[in-house]
């Protein structure tokens, strides 16, 4: 191992892999990497070590109105014990054991949540390429260990420090480190003396991006001891902002709580007033009662509910090939109004074909599909001369190649990208084609990058000596060409000729193709020191090729869906204008008479205004840089849309992080793509962005869904026991044994009871609900909609009240005295007002659970997907056989103040139910009615 005193940035490379005890050709044995991470550890930033279960279990009773009802409950416990401890304190004890029991359920919720956010991680985790027994191999970059060979390549996230070894035009974004935005170069050569961080060119560090250039390294640190570590404890330091949805949150479970507090106070007063209350234990009873009421009705395990639901709802979309980084951006998928996309690989297949080779003489064209080797192939022209122009070609793009094709069980798979993989299964079908790629070394490259649309190697051919071999955009290839190829010779490119050859890229790409050039020279093996950038000239151009990438047969169904949302689809692509415009018709993108095609050099001329102008009509942008890809976001963003944006390589990542959602791609996507982006897609089609988006409206209609359910039923109890205690007197309603107290409706622990089996169970169960209402059938959420609008907070405080109004009634028919009457004699003699509160109790539960019912949509009929969703029913059938047992098991009627009900107290406890559900079917029928009557005034 690398002794520590030792600075690795002033030894030569060989003896920075002697110290670390690494063959940089063969890497660590699986043996070596196990026994050092027994020694290091994981490579992870962890500053702070997570809070301890026990401390995460104390956390739930962290509310103010929490330390009221334990402080209610130490005072009831005194008081019994002062007047002389007789029998057991049964509420205090009640109570305590439902506070207790509703921190259970807090803490198993939130563990949930933060063991789904983990498995997410996980699936979002930075990888790397690693040379471990002298085969390369991917792995999570938690994974590293010292003395890995690391092998890196344009766009890929460094996992660990490390020493470089080798580096060709390799330059690498440190911002995160030393803030400089410039990309540093960097190279293996010793150092003379120590650097500053920003100044050691032979070193990478952990949490920077290769912005440009490949390079292999050798790890020298992990973990805390990397010099992103002392920047750890800063992040774990830094409080992330909140998002709206919990900024809201957090506003109404405070407006609420105020609101739940005076109306506590009020009910205390007037319960302590008409009673006159003027022993201890009567100031404590009215005490719990009124803090009771205010735990209970104020949604305490809203946040811990709502983050299980997210988590629960993301994963969901993972399992669909869509992996949402961050819960919260859940909030902004249902707010996307325009999703701008790649074309290769999103709306097409990404199975490139080489259909047709174009040269001097003539044209080959390629039959066959996918990558095995096999097809017709067709000449028109001179067949010999045109054969030999077609192969040099194809060995020139097969040379300036980063893929690899293998038979594996009798399949062709390719690694690398598709494009250069097809330029190696086009060589396998043209005779002779593939022996002449054959047998060359790469003695220097200048790597492809989205700026220079272009690749060029310096290779070495033991017979036929060097060469530069380059392929890219034909346009931009063709400004480094000075001749054609010929049969055996090369002639000048003359102006007439390059016109023609723009024109034949015009036919081709008016078919769909996809075209590229390649070209070539004869060089020497003095160029390898010096070869970069200024190498690539006097070059001889070999000819044109075809690629075909058919679209998806899926895309264009989403893209139909996608604009029934109201959601535009915006292509970008670096493709030829006229291919894009093809390809974007094909798949219903564009219409006739619309925009024609932005191309790049349009958006470097065009000023932001005219731009945002532009923007909201055009659909297709071709020939687009990167840079370009993030003035669009701002365009549209400037037009107040919400934009997803899809990206793969590494200068995509600021268009993503800019966009509203960031949507990275994981087959082809680079590691700094996938940190940048919100959301990363397995499979990289267009089509599972539309499904996300569904998704995403289907998780924010089942959050207003639970939030609409537990803050109307919450306003029930609060209107149950208000009414009850304010009016009741008024209307006559009495205790037989006392006729001169008021009565009230509700017990404290039969409130806290209430809030313990009908809150958590049927919330999280609507949090899975399956799509109700077509979430698609409606233009996007605007991003500054609040989740609670007006309307909604009128049915909140609707159903509340009616909830009120019919508890009031079913203790005005159950109690004697009152305005109705009649059920009291139902009851046994005694045990009139026990019997009363029990009906009330056990009614106000089954109309929160017909409550539930209703809440899954704020238009569609109950009867609607009754029972698409088993998970509601069974949180509704335990809640209801819990209230049963509070009912009739003896020990339960003695802790919670119950009596045993008869037939018609049961009825009457359902019938409140069905009136609320009645109601509510009324209400959305109205509102159906008023849609369809909009519906039909737009189209006359």
């Amino acid at each position: 191992m690398a002794d520590a005193t030792r600075d690795v940035t002033l030894l030569p490379p060989a003896d920075v892999t002697l110290a670390l005890a690494v063959d940089p050709a063969e890497g660590l044995s699986l043996a070596e990497v196990a026994a050092r991470r027994e020694i290091h550890g994981p490579n992870e930033l962890r500053a702070t070590p997570p809070d301890p279960a026990w401390r995460r279990f104390l956390r739930q009773f962290a509310d103010p109105l929490i330390y009221l009802l334990l402080a209610a409950i130490v005072i009831s416990i005194i008081a019994w014990a002062v007047d002389g401890a007789v029998g057991l304190p049964v509420d205090a004890t009640v109570i305590a054991l439902i506070v207790a029991a509703n921190a259970v359920i807090g803490y198993v919720q939130e563990n949930r949540a933060e063991r789904a956010v983990a498995a997410l991680a996980d699936l979002t985790a930075t990888r790397s390429t690693v040379r471990r027994d002298g085969l390369l191999t991917t792995i999570a970059s938690t994974e590293l260990v010292p003395g890995d060979i690391l092998v890196l390549a344009e766009g890929d996230a460094v996992g660990a420090d490390a020493r470089l070894l080798t580096a060709t035009a390799l330059r690498v974004q440190e911002a995160s480190l030393t803030g400089e935005s410039e990309a540093a170069e960097k190279s293996p050569q010793p150092l003379d003396e120590p650097g500053a961080l920003g100044d050691r060119a032979n070193m990478v560090f952990k949490g920077t991006a290769v912005a440009r250039g490949v390079g292999r390294a050798v790890v020298t640190a992990t973990g805390m001891d990397t010099e992103m570590g002392p920047i750890a404890t800063l992040l774990d330091e830094t409080e992330s902002e909140p998002t709206p949805l919990q900024r809201e949150i957090a506003r109404i479970s405070t407006t609420l709580g105020l609101l739940v507090v005076v109306i506590a106070v009020v009910v205390m007063i007037t319960t302590a007033l008409v009673n006159s209350v003027r022993t201890l234990e009567g100031a404590v009873d009215v005490l719990l009662m009124g803090v009771s009421l205010a735990v209970a009705a104020v949604p305490e395990g809203l946040p811990a509910i709502l983050s299980l639901v997210l988590a629960i709802g993301v994963q969901a979309m993972a399992r669909r090939n869509a992996v949402m980084k961050d819960l919260h951006s859940v909030e902004t998928l249902g707010s996307v109004s325009v999703i701008c996309s790649d074309k290769t690989g999103t709306l097409t297949k990404n199975e490139m074909t080489l259909r047709e080779i174009v040269t001097a003489t003539g044209r080959v064209v390629l039959g066959g599909t996918g990558y095995t080797p096999v097809g017709e192939v067709r000449v028109d022209g001179d067949v010999e001369a045109t054969l030999d122009e077609a192969r040099r070609a194809l060995v020139a793009g097969s040379v300036a190649n980063d893929a690899q094709l293998s038979q594996q069980d009798g399949s062709w798979e390719i690694q690398g990208d598709p494009t250069e993989a097809a330029f190696l299964v086009a060589a396998r079908k043209l005779d002779g084609a593939h022996e002449l790629s054959s047998g060359h070394d790469r003695a220097a490259e200048v790597p492809f990058s989205s700026e220079r649309r272009m690749m060029s190697v310096l290779s070495r051919h033991p017979a036929r000596g060097h060469s530069v071999f380059a392929k890219g955009a034909a346009d931009v290839l063709l400004e480094r060409c000075v001749s054609e190829q010929v049969a055996d010779g090369a002639r000048p490119l003359t102006p007439e000729r390059r016109r023609e050859l723009a024109a034949m890229v015009e036919e081709l790409s008016c078919q769909g193709y996809r075209t590229l050039g390649v070209a070539w020279r004869p060089a020497t093996a003095t160029e390898a020191g010096t070869f970069d950038e200024p190498a690539e000239r006097d070059l001889i151009f070999g000819g044109l090729v075809a690629l075909l990438d058919p679209p998806r047969e899926e895309a264009a169904a989403a893209i139909r869906e996608a604009q029934r949302a109201g959601i535009r689809t915006v292509m970008i692509t670096g493709d030829h204008p006229v291919t894009a415009a093809r390809i974007a018709a094909d798949l219903g993108i564009t219409r006739p008479g619309d925009t024609a095609v932005i191309t790049g050099r349009d958006l470097a001329d065009v000023d932001p205004a005219a731009l945002t102008e532009a923007a909201r009509t055009a659909n297709v942008y071709a020939r687009v840089a990167p840079e370009h890809k993030l003035r669009v976001v701002d365009a549209l963003q400037a037009d107040r849309q919400v934009v997803a944006m899809t990206g793969d390589g590494v200068n995509d990542a600021p268009a993503l992080k800019s966009a509203d959602i960031g949507v990275a791609m994981g087959i082809t996507g680079t590691e700094v793509t996938k940190e940048a982006g919100a959301m990363i897609l397995g499979d990289d089609n267009y089509a599972t962005i539309v499904a996300a988006v569904r998704q995403g409206r289907v998780i924010f209609d089942n959050i207003k869904k639970f939030m609409r359910y537990l803050l109307s039923s919450n306003m029930g109890e609060i209107a149950t026991v208000f009414l009850g205690v304010t009016l009741g007197t008024v209307i006559g309603l009495a205790d037989p044994a006392n006729p001169g107290a008021a009565v009230v409706p509700l017990l404290a622990t039969q409130i806290l009871w209430i809030n313990l089996v009908t809150d958590s169970g049927p919330a999280l169960a609507m949090g899975v609900d399956p799509e109700i209402d077509d979430v698609m059938a409606r233009p996007p959420r605007r991003a500054d909609d609040r989740i609670i609008d007006r309307h909604m907070w009128q049915r909140i405080l609707g159903i509340g009240a009616l909830m009120g109004l019919l508890s009031l009634v079913v203790y005005d028919l159950t109690l004697p005295g009152g305005l109705l009457g009649g059920l009291d004699r139902a009851a046994p003699e005694g045990a009139e007002l026990d019997t009363a509160r029990t009906t009330v109790f056990t009614a106000l539960v089954i109309m929160q659970l017909a409550n539930a019912l209703n809440s899954r949509s704020d238009r569609a009929s109950v009867l609607d997907h009754l029972f698409t969703n088993r998970w509601l029913w069974v949180s509704l059938a335990g809640a209801a056989a819990l209230q049963v047992a509070v009912v009739y098991v003896p020990m339960l009627q003695h802790a919670f103040g119950t009596a045993p009900l008869a037939w018609s107290h049961w009825a009457v406890a359902i019938g409140a139910g069905v009136v609320v559900i009645l109601v509510e079917e009324a209400v959305k029928a109205a509102r159906r009615a008023g849609a369809r009557s909009t519906r039909e005034g737009a189209r006359t």
